[in-house]
């Protein structure tokens, strides 16, 4: 199974392509940089660009997607969440166009599942995935953000067939 992990972001989204196996592998991974000046619109319509445009290239069976994170007790999105969540939506609009199920993990357990630890730093996350999927080198942040979201997926799919249960996509974990 390939997996194609995603970090949403409006500016910089990361992604990240792993192979299932006994030992997962890295296929691809990278940055998507966008500049700040380019109105929003533009840039979400640049995104999904690019995502339909990996999906084309490398055929994923499954898109995994992060979450937003909202801290606890907040009353509302705060601008950064707003923004993470558009992108996100690019990626569920990407992958529900092509028929390709999408599955979202909240932050702490994408750091639970590579890192053994639901607080992870990003230096944390990067050292966790370089090892896991022996890197020889660790990719920038929102890339390793993305390998761990595929990582994360691959995990819990093997625990889900171990324990003869099926996880259903579009649905938070």
């Amino acid at each position: 199974m390939l997996v194609l992990g995603i970090d949403p972001g409006t500016i910089r989204m990361g992604y990240g392509l792993v192979r299932s196996g006994p030992n997962p592998a890295a296929e691809d991974y990278g940055v998507i940089s966008l500049p700040k000046t380019m109105p929003l619109e533009q840039r979400l319509h640049q995104l999904y660009t690019h995502i339909l445009n990996m999906i084309s290239i490398f055929q994923p069976g499954v898109i995994a997607v992060e979450d937003p994170f909202v801290g606890k007790g907040e009353r509302r999105f705060s601008g950064s969440a707003l923004a993470l969540g558009q992108a996100q939506a690019v990626v569920l609009i990407g992958g529900a166009g092509q028929g390709i199920p999408v599955f979202h993990y909240a932050p702490a357990q994408v750091k639970l599942a590579v890192a053994n630890y639901g607080a992870a730093t990003k230096g944390q996350m990067q050292q966790s995935v370089t090892a896991a999927l022996n890197l020889s080198e660790s990719p920038e942040t929102d890339a390793a953000d993305a390998l761990s979201v595929g990582l994360c997926h691959l995990m819990q799919s093997q625990a889900a067939q171990v324990l003869g249960r099926e996880i259903a996509p579009g649905q938070e974990r």
